[in-house]
C-alpha cells in the first residue's frame, strides 16, 4: 500500500532528511511534496505527513497561525508551545511566522487573545528570558513577591508574577519555587490554582511545569489529551511531531513512570488505521509495549 511505504519513508527519517526528499522530489518532478500530500490525503493522517514535513521552527509557526487564526482560539496550543520553548526557538518561530504568513506573531497574540493570559503571552513571544544566571540572593525575594501575588491578586501582582515566570532563567526559577515552599508551605503549583483560573492560571501552570521537567509536562498533556478529551487528535499529533527529536524518549519514559500504560500502548487503544500506524511510528514503541 502506497500509504504504507509513505509512513515508512517519512517517519524513519529525520527532518533535516525529509527536507532533503521533499527538494529531490521537486527536482524530479517539478512538484512540491507538501502540496501533493495535502491534496492525496485526508483527516488526521494528512495532518501526521503534512506536519512531519515542516522544519521544527515552521511547524511551530503553522500550528500557531491555526491556534490564533482558526474560526476558535485553541489557546491550549499557545501555552504547549510558549511556554516550553527557549528563546532561539522562539525567535526561530517568530521569523518562520513571518515568512509564512506576512504577520507579526506578537501583533496576532495581541488581536486574537485578552487580559493577562495575552499579556502573559506577549511576554513569552519576547524570547528575553535570561539564560544561566541564577542569584541566590534574590530567590527569596522573588518568592515573596510571587507569594503575594497569589494574596492580593490586584492587576499589578499579577504583572509581577507573570513578569518573573517569564524572564527569570530556569535556573533562578528553580531556587525561587524552593523558598515559595519554604515561605507559604505550598506548593507553587498548588497556590495558582487555588488564587487564579482560566487560560491565565493554565499557562503560568505550564510555565512551571516545564521550568521543572519538560519530557513531563508533556506527558501529562498527551495523557489529558488522549484520556480526558476523548482523544484530542491536534494535541497528540502536535505534540508527538514538535517533540519528536527532542526528547519524546524522555516523554514516552514519564508517560509510563507516571500512568502505568506506555504511550504506545494508549495511542493504540485510541487511534486505528494508516493514521494509527503513523503515530505509533513516530512513537517508536519498544517490543514490550505493545
Amino acid at each position: 500500500c502506497e500509504k504504507d511505504v509513505l509512513i515508512d519513508v517519512l517517519t524513519q527519517r529525520c527532518n533535516s532528511q525529509r527536507l532533503m526528499i521533499a527538494e529531490a522530489y521537486r527536482d524530479m518532478y517539478g512538484r512540491d511534496l507538501i502540496t501533493d500530500l495535502k491534496e492525496n490525503l485526508s483527516h488526521h493522517f494528512k495532518e501526521v505527513m503534512v506536519g512531519l514535513m515542516y522544519p521544527p521552527a515552521s511547524y511551530d509557526a503553522h500550528e500557531l497561525w491555526h491556534a490564533l487564526k482558526g474560526v476558535d482560539t485553541e489557546e491550549n496550543c499557545l501555552i504547549d508551545i510558549l511556554a516550553s520553548r527557549s528563546n532561539m526557538e522562539i525567535f526561530q518561530m517568530k521569523e518562520a511566522y513571518l515568512i509564512q504568513y506576512n504577520n507579526d506573531l506578537q501583533q496576532d497574540i495581541d488581536c486574537e487573545t485578552s487580559g493577562h493570559f495575552r499579556d502573559t503571552l506577549m511576554n513569552l513571544a519576547q524570547g528575553t528570558r535570561m539564560e544561566g544566571y541564577a542569584d541566590p540572593s534574590t530567590a527569596a525575594q522573588d518568592a515573596m513577591i510571587l507569594w503575594e501575588a497569589c494574596q492580593q491578586k490586584t492587576g499589578e501582582h499579577k504583572n509581577m508574577l507573570q513578569m518573573i515566570l517569564c524572564n527569570k532563567s530556569y535556573q533562578q526559577l528553580w531556587m525561587v519555587f524552593q523558598e515559595f515552599q519554604n515561605i507559604s508551605g505550598q506548593d507553587i503549583v498548588d497556590a495558582i490554582n487555588e488564587c487564579y483560573d482560566g487560560y491565565f492560571q493554565e499557562l503560568l501552570v505550564a510555565i512551571v511545569l516545564c521550568v521543572r521537567d519538560k519530557p513531563s509536562y508533556f506527558a501529562y498533556r498527551l495523557y489529558n489529551a488522549i484520556h480526558d478529551f476523548g482523544f484530542h487528535n491536534k494535541t497528540v499529533i502536535r505534540i508527538l511531531i514538535a517533540r519528536s527529536e527532542i526528547d519524546l524518549m524522555n516523554i514516552r519514559q514519564r508517560y509510563k513512570e507516571r500512568y502505568g500504560k506506555s504511550l504506545f500502548h494508549d495511542i493504540k487503544h485510541f487511534a486505528s488505521g494508516h493514521y494509527e500506524r503513523a503515530l505509533l511510528a513516530i512513537c517508536a514503541g519498544d517490543a514490550e509495549d505493545y
